[in-house]
């Protein structure tokens, strides 16, 4: 029997390296794709209990950002173009790690992304932000990353806010930008984060606040440390978000 089409979808995407034209090693040897493994496994079980639900990985075609060719944003929108295709005018969740947030940044002004949840994002500061309007953006960074910079992230948020979004940014201490330090808080948190904004259950309360902030709010008015959310699920969902 063929599989019927979805009706909401979250694609998954790994971190990449800032240049390099060859394709993703396989397997166990993509370790950017390892680390998301158990992200995208918390996220398939969180939204489990609601029929239709995708979780699909986004399989690039290079393993580097690589300049202007912006390869895996390309990748992500010839996904989001077959499963317009295939099931129609759904709404999408873009979950991406590092270059992979980086890609679902650039990707969400396609007309099925109604969210992007960024672990650990690279974004530079010249990125655009246009694309973002009337999305919701909830960016998850530690303070102690080497390798992405938290406070580029939180920069990000406010321009993006001033452009339409609905932004916020999560800091996690203690942690690094693998995300193996503190490993099940990065993914309870984006569990919980990706079944809120597909409107299946609550956002944390200081989440929603932040996503409601006016376009002039301060950076800082969007941020919160992930120790200041209170145990368990929020409260509410966002405003305005289909459920499915």
């Amino acid at each position: 029997m063929a599989e019927r089409p979805p009706s909401a979808a979250v694609l998954v995407l790994h971190g990449g390296y800032e240049t390099g034209l060859a394709p993703p090693p396989p397997g166990l040897m993509n370790l950017p794709g390892l680390r998301m493994l158990p992200i995208a496994r918390a996220v398939a079980r969180a939204v489990r209990p609601a029929p239709g639900i995708r979780v699909r990985r986004v399989r690039y075609s290079h393993r580097g950002w690589n300049g202007a060719r912006q390869d895996p944003m390309r990748d992500v929108v010839r996904d989001l173009d077959a499963l317009r295709s295939e099931a129609g005018d759904i709404p999408v969740v873009l979950l991406g790690h590092s270059m992979g947030a980086r890609a679902a940044l650039h990707a969400a002004g396609h007309p099925l992304v109604r969210s992007v949840v960024g672990l650990a994002p690279w974004c530079p500061p010249g990125d655009p932000v246009t694309q973002l309007a009337g999305r919701d953006v909830v960016l998850l960074h530690s303070t102690r990353d080497r390798v992405t910079s938290p406070q580029a992230t939180q920069s990000l948020t406010a321009r993006a806010r001033r452009a339409g979004a609905r932004t916020c940014l999560v800091t996690i201490r203690d942690s690094d930008h693998a995300m193996l330090r503190r490993a099940p808080s990065w993914h309870r948190l984006t569990a919980d984060l990706v079944r809120g904004l597909l409107g299946l259950g609550p956002l944390p309360d200081a989440v929603t606040a932040a996503l409601e902030l006016p376009v002039d709010a301060s950076a800082a008015d969007g941020t919160m440390a992930l120790d200041s959310l209170p145990a368990g699920p929020g409260r509410r969902p966002v405003r305005g978000m289909p459920r499915t």
